[in-house]
């Protein structure tokens, strides 16, 4: 079973919006279940499935999230998320029409700074800055560039269509000149 490293703490340390997520995602497989929101709080409708999962698969319905439910939940889970098949590609951008705007801090920032890093020792007019967990300076100005050169609005945000052009970008210049598994040097 390959489950990544520090998954089973990263999870309990997080225990109720985990059970939520791994629900969550369970219910797009069951579609009995219902869309639970990964709050944090075990409120109604995280009841709702845990109660739900265990009718349909894991009785009796207790409500209770016990070691054997908890075990069950995630077993499923991790069925679902392919843990032992083929890895899934990384949805590394938030949906729904989702910006960065200049001055926007968060982790999730380091991606793009850290892809636009690489990819300046690749291309010239790409600024080769430290990844920061703030949009400014270099990282807008990063931005900015990409727009301009895939001939869209230069702003400085981080959309959906920007980190697009961005991926792509990466993938033809980065990851299509990783060797292919087998191939030696020399």
């Amino acid at each position: 079973m390959n489950v990544r490293p520090n998954l089973e703490e990263e999870m309990l340390g997080r225990p109720v919006r985990s059970l939520q997520y791994m629900l969550r995602r369970l219910a797009t497989q069951y579609k009995y279940l219902p869309k639970i929101i990964d709050s944090g709080r075990f409120d109604e409708n995280t009841l709702e499935g845990v109660m739900t999962f265990q009718r349909e698969l894991f009785p009796p319905v207790t409500g209770i999230v016990d070691l054997a439910t908890w075990e069950a939940i995630r077993s499923e889970w991790m069925d679902i998320e392919g843990f032992e098949g083929t890895p899934r590609p990384l949805r590394a951008f938030p949906e729904g029409g989702y910006q960065i705007t200049p001055g926007t801090t968060g982790d999730y920032l380091l991606l793009p700074q850290t892809m636009f890093q690489i990819l300046a020792g690749h291309i010239n007019g790409i600024e080769d800055a430290v990844p920061t967990e703030i949009h400014e300076g270099a990282a807008v100005r990063n931005v900015e560039w990409l727009q301009d050169k895939a001939m869209m609005p230069v702003n400085g945000v981080l959309d959906p269509m920007t980190w697009d052009r961005l991926v792509r970008l990466y993938e033809v210049i980065i990851t299509s000149k990783v060797p292919k598994p087998g191939h030696t040097f020399g």
